[in-house]
């Protein structure tokens, strides 16, 4: 098999405790036959479609075998590769993260399965946002967000426009002071030589590597954390 000219990271080794629901929180239909999880592949999709081989690394544990049944429906899009969340490393997203990294090659986003980004453009997001790591090694696809409530549950970002770029002055994970922040991210691009930082970007104790980055910003990006979404 080639080796992949992007790896993307679908971190679902999580327990869903907020979502509250008897399935895996990605599973949550949202209309006919789709999921949140369609929803969240959709950028990814289009890497695809624009030619690109793909490698899809899915973090999972045993609980979450049903999203691994589903995952099956893009076996001949991507190159989908299952790995276990590694427990000596942190529970959370962080330690689903070093998981994945070994086994990832070229540049990497991360994906999250519970986040979607929606609006005009947003299935061509991340390939746009990949087009832009050059410049820091690092892109992100962000909304802006004013509510104090929801930057403090999400990776905020303050944002700067100069001569119609957008790029990252800032970042913090679930900041306790989100005063000083104007934007969340959905999704996270870096470079293959960057990329070992990625779980400093879910980290709350680190310093963050997204200053400086590219910032995509598109219409809205939902969370589905609950199951009211």
């Amino acid at each position: 098999m080639p080796a992949p000219d992007v790896s993307v990271i679908l971190p679902c080794a999580g327990f869903g405790t907020r979502f509250g629901a008897p399935y895996s929180k990605e599973l949550h239909c949202l209309a006919p036959g789709v999921t949140v999880l369609d929803r969240s592949l959709e950028a990814v999709v289009e890497l695809a479609k624009s030619g690109l081989n793909v490698r899809l690394v899915v973090v999972i544990r045993t609980h979450k075998l049903d999203t691994v049944s589903y995952l099956a429906r893009y076996a001949e899009i991507f190159h989908i590769v299952f790995v276990y969340q590694d427990e000596s490393f942190e529970p959370g997203l962080d330690g689903a993260i070093r998981s994945a990294l070994p086994i990832t090659h070229g540049p990497v986003a991360l994906v999250l399965p519970d986040i979607v980004v929606t609006g005009a453009g947003s299935a061509g997001s991340l390939l746009t946002a990949l087009r832009h790591i050059g410049v820091a090694g690092w892109s992100v696809v962000a909304a802006e967000e004013r509510d104090p409530g929801t930057l403090q549950q999400m990776g905020a970002l303050a944002v700067v426009e100069r001569g119609g770029v957008v790029t990252v002055g800032a970042a913090a994970e679930k900041p306790a002071d989100p005063s000083g922040f104007n934007a969340f991210w959905g999704m996270v691009a870096a470079t293959e030589e960057e990329a070992h930082r990625l779980p400093d970007v879910v980290n709350k104790g680190a310093d963050s590597p997204l200053a400086g980055a590219f910032a995509l910003m598109v219409e809205r990006i939902v969370n589905y954390n609950t199951a009211t979404g």
